[in-house]
């Protein structure tokens, strides 16, 4: 895997570790929320390079309309009891698991990963409604290493927006650099995300995505 990072100022070397798990809480309508943990992964750069060279990355292809196209990004999945492609990954999974046991009422189980190349790799506005999600409260606990991409925010068929008891534009989370980003309650029946494609020089990013089971 020939793409590279430059880590942040503030991730600069050492061995990856995981922080103390503290997000902030931001709760949206529809009973939705988010909660965001910056840096949570310290070392991240290390982390990231070892993705680069140890995950099976794949390229897949969709249907659209009337043609196949190339997803824009690569991807590959740990399903259940798989082994993760680094220890880190399996300590982070357990921590978030032990933090949102109360909440969530089940552990993490997957883990499906995502390498966004550069500016032109992204995700379209979608949510993770694929089995339980459609119809039940659960989360989806994303880890952000490499070079910081926005995620976009926005409520489910767009007529409102914003925090709880607010309207406005879709909100913005810049990820990037071991930052966490937890969506909760009804986020992905009741809103969307998206990573959206860059028109400025974008530097590569793999995006970890914990999953309860049954959810995708």
């Amino acid at each position: 895997m020939s793409v590279s990072v430059q880590e942040s100022l503030l991730d600069q070397g050492g061995e990856p570790a995981l922080g103390r798990l503290s997000p902030q809480r931001t709760p949206l309508t529809r009973g939705a929320w988010v909660d965001v943990r910056r840096g949570w992964v310290t070392g991240s750069g290390v982390l990231f390079g070892r993705l680069l060279e140890k995950v099976p990355w794949r390229a897949e292809k969709r249907q659209m309309y009337d043609r196949v196209v190339d997803v824009p990004r690569l991807v590959c999945f740990y399903p259940e009891d798989a082994e993760l492609p680094d220890p880190l990954l399996a300590g982070a999974r357990e921590a978030l698991s032990a933090h949102y046991a109360a909440e969530l009422g089940e552990p993490f189980r997957t883990a499906g990963l995502c390498l966004y190349r550069d500016g032109r790799d992204s995700v379209a506005w979608h949510g993770d409604t694929i089995g339980r999600g459609s119809h039940e409260d659960t989360m989806v606990a994303i880890v952000s290493l490499g070079e910081s991409r926005p995620l976009l925010l926005r409520p489910r068929g767009g007529s409102e927006g914003g925090h709880e008891g607010g309207r406005g534009a879709a909100l913005r989370y810049e990820l990037g650099h071991g930052d966490l980003l937890v969506m909760g309650g009804s986020c992905q029946r009741t809103w969307e995300h998206a990573v959206p494609k860059m028109t400025r020089f974008a530097g590569p990013r793999v995006s970890v995505q914990f999953r309860p089971r049954g959810v995708r």
